[in-house]
């Protein structure tokens, strides 16, 4: 990934203060979009992503009653495997089929000094849940503990 592709993405995620945690968002034309760049800003929340290079792929498989939980499904997903295998992500692909979703993320081991890590993330939450398209934006946003 070129250093402009990394902007890009960037630039279709934020995040927000709430209270004692941080609220996330993605954007997209499409609901993939908006959920690939929602796990983009969980994990710009953690480290710098831009010193993240997507060197080792992991395939995510979740499903969830509707696509609001499905986007917390998937977001702890993410949280579990970086966990586990002591990764961080930078590059995100998700493929929604109804209520289930195939997702890949790309990354690498943490490195403590080259990632510069923030705040761990436990887990997203329900709070502030939301999915949805206004004017042909999709957004998908939540908030998650830190």
């Amino acid at each position: 990934m070129t250093q402009s592709e990394r902007r890009i993405v960037v630039l279709q995620c934020e995040t927000f203060e709430h209270e004692a945690d941080i609220g996330i968002r993605g954007f997209g034309s499409t609901m993939n979009e908006a959920f690939a760049n929602a796990a983009a800003a969980l994990f710009s929340v953690m480290v710098a992503t831009e010193t993240v290079e997507p060197k080792v792929r992991r395939m995510i498989t979740v499903s969830a009653p509707d696509e609001e939980l499905l986007l917390v499904e998937w977001l702890n997903a993410l949280l579990s495997a970086s966990d586990i295998d002591h990764m961080v992500f930078s590059r995100f692909e998700v493929d929604i089929k109804g209520t289930s979703l195939v997702g890949t993320a790309w990354g690498e081991i943490l490195d403590q000094k080259r990632h510069e890590p923030k705040v761990e993330v436990k887990g997203a939450t329900y709070h502030l849940l939301q999915v949805k398209k206004k004017d042909g934006l999709f957004t998908a946003q939540c908030v998650v503990d830190v």
